[in-house]
């Protein structure tokens, strides 16, 4: 460089100056710190949701490491909490939740960015059947009050599909009348209300609390009072809230319909029409929800205490372990667990209903329903609340033969073989399954906070006590995330998103999944 000018020289020593500036600047702009530590309990749809919203929601840095590093512990060894499948004789079942409504938007959102398949049972009311000829009745314990008609192999022929259809509307108004009308427009209402919660953010705020959350979307008054109470008011006869109303809530939350109204009218929504389910198992949605959240996932690791020791919450499992978060979030049901906390927390007293699930492969006994045939057994048997009656349900999943099907019993006890052999004149092979799986509707309810210490440590199953669906979990989850990071950074950033387009080839599945 000897025949370059002193101008160029001091040019190129300005040059060199400018971006050893620029670099300073870079890296003095990029987080120092480590990432804020996120240990979540319970991989459900509720801990799933969280992280997805979390990761999805989380403000973005310049440069260097996520802003939140997450955890998800799971005590059991598989992912999905209450979206379980059974196999009878090598066909798979849902076992948990089950049905999905077309307006669960979040959980649409999902099967979209994880690429899952959606499956239309042809009855929303039959769970995951392929061969449900529609056909339904109420049975009070000795005989039925009210049955649909069915043709066999109506799907070969439409025209008479329809015909039949049409006679049972026929029924259905000559037994309810314009009450049918009045419900209907009762569940959409409530619908209506709680699309609220999907509002964009300009509009829809963060919330501390249950009450506050419901208050904002007009739901609140629905939990101070029975559905029963609601449905009076509303010009329901007696009749259909006794007999239609009641097998809806005894099918879906296994109570009668003294339920508390938000989680009466949300079980009304679930008996609709286009209910779907994700082909494979709903637990899929869990599953993928981790995948794509960039978490470290402990399985078969159940914590035993959470305590808060000065600014972070050290968590103790089963293994032996122990972990340090600065944000804890509880999203498993604290009613029959036996964490500890230090400090305690103070939670409301709440008793879950245990729904037991069981699932026959065989078939039903038609003496023990007063008919000549297993073939004149409705497709969906439900049952008024009348004491004594021994099962809330009986539907058939599929039907393998005219002798041979496979079928899912709802009841509030064990059901045992005594009784099963009257119920059903074949039994090839049983699997019982015993469900903590909603809380025990009361009205007035009465709410958890989402924040259970005043810090950080949340609460998503506070929510739960107003109406417990695997869409109800996931918006509970959401306003969580959002809370927590309003909290922490002051704003929530939601212009960064993840493709609602992504496809399952596009997914590296976590290794422990």
């Amino acid at each position: 460089m000897a025949g370059d000018s002193p101008l160029a020289l001091l040019l190129l020593l300005l040059f060199f100056l400018f971006a050893l500036c620029i670099s300073s600047l870079a890296l003095s702009s990029s987080p120092q710190s480590d990432p804020l530590s996120v240990c979540i309990v319970g991989a459900g749809i509720g801990g799933s949701s969280a992280a997805h919203f979390l990761r999805q929601y989380s403000p973005a840095p310049f440069a260097g490491p996520p802003t939140l590093r997450i955890r998800v512990f799971e005590r059991n060894p598989v992912v999905g909490g209450r979206m379980a499948r059974v196999k009878i004789d090598g066909d798979t079942f849902e076992a948990g939740g089950s049905i999905l409504h077309p307006k669960n938007y979040h959980v649409l959102n999902y099967t979209k960015l994880i690429g899952l398949k959606i499956k239309w049972p042809n009855s929303s009311k039959a769970g995951d059947g392929d061969d449900d000829d529609g056909s339904f009745g109420i049975w009070d314990g000795k005989k039925f009050v009210f049955k649909t008609w069915s043709v066999p192999n109506t799907k070969k022929l439409p025209f008479v599909d329809k015909v039949v259809s049409f006679a049972n509307a026929l029924q259905l108004f000559f037994r309810y009348g314009l009450s049918l009308i009045r419900m209907n427009s009762f569940t959409e209402s409530t619908v209506n209300k709680f699309l609220k919660y999907y509002e964009s953010f300009e509009t829809r705020p963060v919330f501390e609390t249950v009450d506050d959350m419901l208050k904002w979307a007009g739901l609140y008054n629905l939990t101070t009072r029975t559905l029963e109470e609601e449905l009076v008011d509303a010009g329901l006869c007696p009749a259909l809230i006794k007999e239609l109303i009641t097998v809806i809530t005894r099918v879906n939350y296994g109570q009668s319909s003294r339920i508390s109204g938000l989680a009466g009218a949300v079980s009304m929504a679930g008996a609709g029409d286009n209910l779907w389910q994700v082909e494979g198992g709903n637990w899929q949605m869990a599953s993928g929800l981790l995948n794509v959240s960039d978490i470290s996932l402990h399985l078969s690791e159940e914590i035993e205490s959470i305590s808060k020791l000065g600014n972070y919450y050290e968590l103790n499992s089963t293994k032996g372990n122990s972990y340090k978060c600065e944000v804890t979030i509880v999203a498993t049901p604290l009613d029959e667990l036996s964490i500890r906390f230090d400090p305690p927390v103070s939670i409301p007293p709440r008793k879950l209903q245990h729904t037991h699930a069981t699932f026959v492969r065989g078939l039903l006994n038609p003496a023990y329903f007063g008919l000549g045939s297993a073939a004149d057994i409705p497709h969906l048997v439900g049952t008024i609340e009348e004491p004594g009656l021994p099962f809330s349900s009986i539907s058939i999943l599929t039907r393998h033969s005219e002798k041979d099907a496979t079928y899912k019993v709802f009841s509030r006890q064990t059901m045992g073989d005594a009784l099963l052999d009257q119920i059903f004149s074949v039994r090839q092979e049983t699997i019982r399954i015993d469900w903590g799986a909603y809380p025990h509707y009361q009205a007035p309810e009465v709410f958890a906070p989402f924040i259970l210490d005043g810090r950080h440590l949340y609460y998503i199953n506070a929510f739960e006590n107003a109406a417990s669906t695997m869409e109800t979990s996931a918006v509970a989850a959401e306003n969580v995330a959002r809370l927590i990071l309003t909290r922490l950074f002051g704003k929530v950033d939601h212009s960064v998103s993840m493709s609602s387009d992504a496809s399952a080839s596009d997914i590296r599945l976590h290794s422990d999944l």
